[in-house]
């Protein structure tokens, strides 16, 4: 492809009725510039900026800036968290306040401060009698006014940053042990440093060519008030060379801060934030150092006992003894991930009223619960590598820092990644980084551990692996473990029990093998690979929507509502009406045909039931001469029909 190609496909040309305004636009932008640097003398450039007024304005312009932005870093950081993180009443209004010295004139501002902290102000006079401060016509005062109308830039900039930060890196920490301000200093402000980074830039820059607030409000004094901007002002009635001179100074300033920006406050370029760093390919975990085959673990030196009562969107109880592992499944919807969260004590949506091991945790916050949460995507720190992610929860805890690295580099060792433990998460593969997670949630010594889907990314060989270290390790599990799944190996192999919810309630909490013999749902039926129908006893048969009907071999009482289940093994597939035995038959339409091992499954959709999945071999297929499309006839024996009463 060649270069005239390349840049056809970008996008199609400007029309001429939009791209000459804009032109006109940054012509009308760039000419005051073009003229500053064209009408300096050069040659008395080095003079003019080596001044003794110019140098002593350009020392305090520094002073002043730099203080207004660690003013506007002590206060607006945490009003830019406030903003980002919590609904409280009149969240507009006080963004509003933020807003409005951007697009206050600032001689304005300047009145409006000297009216609120002059020494006839609001507060100015018990300022002065009690704290015996003044600031108008002091550097204060000059500080006071930068950071006035600058601290929006950083406060804005910033709370755009952390509403982009995906809470789950912080609520994973917080699950660990970690504390809010401990959240915040180690896992949020790393993550939005380059926001931060971003904000303060131009926070600075603002601070450092304020005028029309300072000398409103603090005057314009040499040496105490009288910054850059001000002494331009002066310059140009005594010297419009020299303010020439100083103009350039600025614009060279605001030209270098805004490019070393590239595009981040204005949202382009930049790069890629740390939450979306890409991770390795997973194929690398075929190059990597299989787990080592670990040993029985150990008995669990004690075990914590779980009794909640779930209200609200959920509605159930939960008991379970310690080294119990529950599988929660149930169709998307049905409060799964809202019950973790609930334990969780991170969701309004429910409430959890919690036991562990014989202490009531409900009135704790998440930091104190004992409660370790991986979610769906492990949520790795992606500032710390997998050792110092292992070692969080522990660090968190105050375990010393050498101790806490040890047992991390142990839990990494026991799952197969200790080789890793100096990578970060993006140089981790899916399998490997969710091995890191698991690690981390073990090592942080929870009572309840809580898996939300925790193998769903992975290939199916790196989900076997990781599955076989998990059932190991859980066997070794003191507390309770509930695993979110999709999976119907992952709730078979991994737990003791299964939980089913739909709507937020339970709809079936048994074995595993009594849930797979009798599930109590359409969709556990079909996770299972099972047909389900929802069906109504009438007359000796069950009625099946949309018009069909069921004749089983021991049908329930009448006008008894109970599910159908038929295993798509016993469906039979015809190319004509079948003779014979089969009490069930159905006209059909094939509609899909898949592979599953060595059989094929065929689903057929009818105008009679509902869809109908049947498994058949290859040469049974062949031999019937299938296809999409292809009209066959169904039929099911009534002794293969399994009810489960609803």
């Amino acid at each position: 492809m060649n270069r005239t190609t390349r840049s056809r496909t970008r996008g199609a040309g400007a029309p001429i009725a939009l791209a000459l305004p804009a032109l006109l636009a940054v012509a009308f932008l760039l000419l005051p510039l073009v003229a500053v640097v064209t009408q300096t003398e050069w040659g008395a450039l080095w003079h003019h900026l080596t001044s003794h007024d110019t140098v002593l304005a350009l020392k305090l312009s520094l002073v002043v800036s730099f203080s207004a932005l660690g003013l506007s870093l002590l206060f607006g950081v945490p009003l830019a968290w406030l903003l980002a993180r919590v609904d409280f009443p009149g969240k507009t209004l006080v963004r509003s306040l933020v807003l409005l010295p951007m697009v206050l004139p600032p001689t304005v501002g300047g009145v409006a401060l000297l009216l609120g902290f002059g020494r006839r102000g609001l507060i100015g006079p018990f300022l002065e009698h009690t704290f015996g401060i003044v600031l108008t016509f002091h550097t204060s005062g000059a500080v006071v006014a930068a950071a006035f109308v600058a601290m929006p830039f950083l406060v804005i900039s910033l709370e755009g940053t952390l509403a982009g930060l995906r809470p789950a890196y912080e609520e994973t920490a917080a699950s660990l042990g970690a504390s809010p301000l401990r959240v915040f200093l180690t896992v949020t402000l790393p993550m939005v440093a380059p926001g931060l980074a971003a904000g303060s830039a131009l926070t600075w820059a603002r601070a450092l060519g304020e005028f029309g607030a300072t000398i409103t409000f603090a005057g314009n004094l040499p040496g105490t008030t009288q910054t850059l901007p001000l002494q331009v002002y002066l310059l140009l009635q005594d010297s419009p060379e020299a303010a020439t001179s100083v103009s350039l100074l600025l614009l060279v300033i605001a030209m270098v801060v805004l490019v070393g920006l590239r595009g981040r406050w204005a949202g382009v370029g930049g790069g890629r934030g740390p939450a979306e760093a890409p991770q390795a390919a997973e194929p690398a975990e075929a190059h990597t150092a299989p787990p080592p085959a670990a040993d029985a673990p150990p008995p669990p030196a004690e075990r914590w006992d779980l009794h909640a009562d779930v209200t609200g969107f959920n509605r159930l109880a939960l008991a379970a003894d310690g080294g119990t592992t529950i599988a929660v499944v149930g169709p998307n919807g049905a409060g799964k991930t809202t019950l973790l969260r609930a334990l969780l004590g991170l969701t309004p949506r429910a409430h959890a009223a919690l036991r562990l091991g014989g202490q009531d945790v409900t009135r704790l916050p998440p930091h104190r619960r004992g409660v370790a949460w991986v979610p769906q995507s492990g949520a790795l720190f992606p500032h710390l590598n997998a050792l110092a992610n292992t070692a969080y929860g522990l660090r968190a805890h105050g375990v010393a820092r050498a101790e806490a690295r040890a047992a991390a580099q142990d839990w990494l060792d026991r799952l197969g990644v200790g080789h890793l433990a100096h990578r970060r998460p993006h140089e981790l593969s899916g399998g490997q980084a969710q091995r890191v997670a698991l690690a981390r949630a073990l090592a942080a010594r929870p009572r309840l551990l809580l898996l939300d889907e925790p193998l769903a990314a992975l290939d199916q060989t790196t989900r076997a692996q990781v599955r076989h270290t998990l059932r190991g390790h859980l066997g070794g599990f003191g507390g309770v473990c509930l695993i979110v799944t999709h999976d119907p190996v992952e709730a078979v192999s991994l737990a003791d029990r299964v939980l089913v919810l739909d709507a937020g309630r339970t709809l079936q909490d048994a074995e595993p093998a009594e849930v797979s013999r009798h599930p109590r749902s359409p969709w556990v039926a079909r996770m299972l690979g099972r047909n389900a129908w929802s069906c109504t006893s009438r007359s000796g048969a069950l009625d099946v929507a949309p018009a069909g009907r069921l004749v089983v071999a021991e049908p329930p009482p009448e006008g008894a509502a109970a599910l159908a289940v038929i295993s798509p093994e016993a469906v039979a597939v015809h190319r004509t009406r079948p003779e014979g035995s089969p009490r069930n038959v159905w006209p059909g339409t094939v509609r899909e045909i898949t592979a599953s091992g060595s059989r094929l499954r065929v689903l057929v959709t009818s105008d009679e039931v509902p869809d109908l999945v049947a498994e058949i071999t290859p040469a049974a297929a062949a031999e019937l001469g299938l296809a999409d499309g292809t009209r066959v006839w169904t039929s099911v024996k009534a002794t293969d029909v399994t009810l489960v009463a609803l």
